[in-house]
């Protein structure tokens, strides 16, 4: 037995793990409700619900990051006997075989790849480090799934997605008996995902148990036996994925019938946006573009697709006026921008809703009220005899809660507190409200609950009927497809031509995604011609 047990019995081998009774308080607020769970050998469960819904909490106490007020985590040994893991001991999950993806990184961002994957697997006084075999594993696992990294970069240089790709490389090279994801396919194209899904289900008929926290339906009922559903704390309910569909299940995460938004057709007004022969060139594909040709009008959502790390990170940072092109135009409101200054490109009308809500979106430690205001107070509105003008602040966060719902104890609770979704809530609120012309919307549903995106979607869409152009950069293929009106694909740096939604096909589209060159040249060119109000 491991000395990290506490007690144990004979058991049906069948059964891996075993939650009974897990309740956790962090102070006022019930996180975990005497939630039980059982999963067993070779089964791979997806545990569901709203941002907030306390799924990574459950999953950090299976993990020993947090100690649960009440309730047990046993997990079966490879002798067939079920043991009581020791409560707040990471070191004993592991010893049982678990292996966790955390949605918050944990990588030493100073080390590369490879030595992140392999961190604690060697004895720490080898003299000499032989990576061979190390190296041979890894080419196999990242040619099976398309989980693609340069395993010799530090991490510190590696995009949200690449570091992502780690950590899950990070939990199969260690044959977890027990795998637990975190929104794993987050950053993969279409083939890559069901790749992986391949990957999944071939490791359960060997034996492995996987959990996956997830908040893509379609990927759920696509590799999930079975499907579990917290909502405000509490197991809720539990189904066979054979037995369930998207609509079921959306009302089972948030207790509603969940409405999905959908464009109507819009003809397009006048540009809003348009690159010509825009280059960046800072060193690696990542944060550079070559050559890029892109033009956003009002009333269009026009979708930028790709895999993370192919140049959306230097778009991004263009459009939001936080760096310049080396060579090309930019025009900006049929303007041409000769000085990039993100407090101007704000105060000119152009919103943005950053890629990281957490780093980039908020200030974590100042109030709900006050980074809704942040980019605001130099305004007469929120200024009186030369002073900020708190009362103002804190009426115009009362209407944005309202407006918006976002969840919170109020205006003056800290940022920090609040889920993913009310996060980016509370940031919709911010940019939105001011109407704005041109909006960037970088990943802005990543990670959020079927009711979180609804809403994002709804309020883009708005958005776009009210005469915004709404530039959408995401990984979400389906995100991708419903609400916008063009999609270009993003590889290396390079842009394809736009595309109609509704003439893209999603396999193609993944394979552009990944770099293949079909790029639907002619239905771009006639795309174009009809927007230009000529004769195909």
């Amino acid at each position: 037995m491991s000395s990290a047990a506490h007690s144990s019995h004979k058991t049906s081998p069948e059964l891996l793990l075993q939650l009974a009774g897990i309740t956790k308080k962090f102070g006022p607020l019930i996180a975990n409700d005497a939630i039980d769970l059982k999963v067993h050998k070779g089964e791979i469960v997806a545990l569901l619900g709203e941002n907030g819904a306390g799924k990574t909490t459950l999953m950090n106490i299976l993990f020993g990051h947090y100690v649960a007020d009440e309730g047990t985590v046993t997990v079966t040994n490879r002798d067939g006997n079920l043991e009581q893991l020791e409560p707040g001991a990471p070191q004993a999950a592991l010893d049982a075989g678990i292996g966790m993806v955390h949605q918050h990184f944990t990588l030493a961002e100073n080390l590369s790849g490879l030595d992140n994957i392999v961190l604690g697997t060697e004895p720490i006084f080898r003299l000499r480090r032989d990576r061979t075999a190390a190296r041979a594993k890894l080419a196999d696992l990242m040619s099976g799934s398309g989980l693609n990294v340069d395993l010799d970069q530090p991490v510190h240089k590696l995009t949200v997605g690449e570091k992502q790709r780690v950590e899950i490389l990070k939990a199969l090279y260690r044959d977890a008996r027990l795998l637990v994801l975190d929104e794993p396919t987050a950053v993969l194209t279409p083939q890559e995902a069901d790749s992986l899904f391949v990957i999944l289900r071939q490791l359960a008929a060997t034996g492995l148990s996987v959990i996956i926290i997830a908040h893509k339906l379609a990927e759920v009922l696509a590799v999930s036996h079975r499907i579990a559903v917290l909502r405000g704390g509490k197991k809720v309910g539990e189904m066979q994925t054979s037995d369930a569909d998207h609509r079921s299940i959306a009302e089972l995460m948030v207790g509603r019938e969940v409405p999905v938004s959908r464009r109507t057709e819009r003809v397009p007004g006048a540009p809003v946006l348009r690159l010509s022969d825009v280059t960046i060139d800072r060193g690696d594909a990542r944060r550079s573009l070559h050559g890029v040709n892109l033009t956003a009008c009002e009333g269009e959502i026009l979708g930028i697709a790709g895999v993370s790390g192919n140049g959306q990170a230097a778009l991004a940072q263009l459009l939001a006026g936080l760096d310049k092109p080396d060579s090309g135009i930019v025009e900006i409101f049929e303007a041409i921008v000769t000085k990039f200054d993100a407090h101007k490109f704000a105060q000119n009308g152009i919103a943005r809703i950053p890629e990281d809500r957490h780093h980039d979106g908020m200030v974590g430690s100042m109030s709900v009220a006050e980074n809704i205001a942040i980019e605001d107070v130099r305004s007469k509105d929120y200024q009186k005899f030369g002073f900020l003008d708190f009362a103002a602040i804190r009426k115009r966060a009362e209407q944005a809660i309202k407006d918006y719902d976002v969840r919170c104890p109020g205006p003056g609770a800290p940022a920090r507190l609040l889920s993913g979704g009310n996060i980016q809530k509370l940031i919709l609120a911010r940019v939105l409200e001011k109407s704005p012309k041109l909006i960037l919307a970088n990943q802005p549903s990543r990670g959020l609950d079927v009711g979180a995106q609804s809403e994002v979607h709804r309020r883009l869409l708005e958005a776009r009927q009210n005469g915004a152009a709404v530039i959408l950069i995401s990984e979400d293929l389906d995100e991708l497809l419903t609400i916008s009106d063009q999609i270009v694909v993003i590889h290396a740096g390079h842009v394809s031509k736009a595309i109609p939604t509704d003439a893209i096909d999603r396999s193609e589209l993944g394979l552009m995604m990944a770099g293949q060159t079909k790029t639907y040249t002619q239905q771009a060119q006639t795309s174009n011609t009809i927007r230009q109000g000529e004769t195909p």
